[in-house]
């Protein structure tokens, strides 16, 4: 008799965790203030929160945190370069208002309460460009249904992608929640940045099919 095969997690929406060496100043700041500001599940959320998803090398998520110092914002990222870029970042600055969670947001997700957060962020996502691994793309109705859960009414939620079959998947899968609203009006709506975006490195590098796709969502 063959044992039962142990239920698997939920498949991966992201590709490596490392890459090139980190600087040693960098690979300090993992051991000296990753401990500081690592998100903690168990703290309640005070005050107005966001959250970016993927937060790559944390330039956005810095600049966000400066322009807006009243916010506590939560950056989820698995890629430790790019934690380890972030925690620089905060060095840098001085920034005290935002807390890192070095995996997969979901765990995050999973640890927010209904209507906690205000802002929701997914920049440039993993692609995932061929057909085969479509299923690894982060925006999917199970985790749309998240973001609709933990974002309170009246919240936002932006999706940016220069991969123009991703954004076309991406707004099918969340006009099908009836919690979610496309705020869009007119084509500049998606085609232009909205005046508070941060264009980061990645997204200068234009390594998609398409002009950056910017969409903006609403809680109702």
């Amino acid at each position: 008799m063959t044992a039962p095969q142990q239920p698997h997690g939920p498949l991966r929406s992201f590709g490596r965790l490392k890459s090139r060496p980190i600087k040693p100043r960098q690979a300090a700041l993992l051991n000296t203030l990753l401990p500081k500001v690592a998100f903690d599940p168990a703290q309640p959320l005070a005050g107005e929160t966001w959250l970016e998803i993927g937060f790559g090398g944390g330039e956005h998520l810095a600049e966000q945190a400066a322009r807006h110092p009243h916010v506590r914002l939560i950056g989820a990222e698995p890629f430790v370069n790019g934690v380890a870029s972030a925690l620089r970042h905060l060095d840098e600055r001085a920034l005290t208002n935002v807390r890192i969670h070095q995996g997969d947001a979901r765990d995050v997700l999973a640890a927010l309460p209904d209507a906690g957060l205000t802002r929701l962020f997914i920049l440039f996502p993993d692609p995932w460009p061929k057909a085969r691994h479509h299923k690894r793309r982060l925006v999917q109705p199970d985790t749309v249904a998240e973001f609709a859960r933990v974002l309170r009414p009246g919240g936002r939620l932006r999706f940016a992608t220069d991969w123009a079959d991703y954004a076309n998947r991406a707004l099918e899968t969340v006009l099908a929640c009836p919690r979610l609203r496309w705020t869009a009006e007119r084509a500049d709506d998606w085609r232009v940045p909205p005046a508070d975006h941060v264009t980061t490195r990645y997204e200068a590098k234009r390594l998609g099919d398409c002009a950056p796709v910017f969409l903006d969502f609403e809680r109702v």
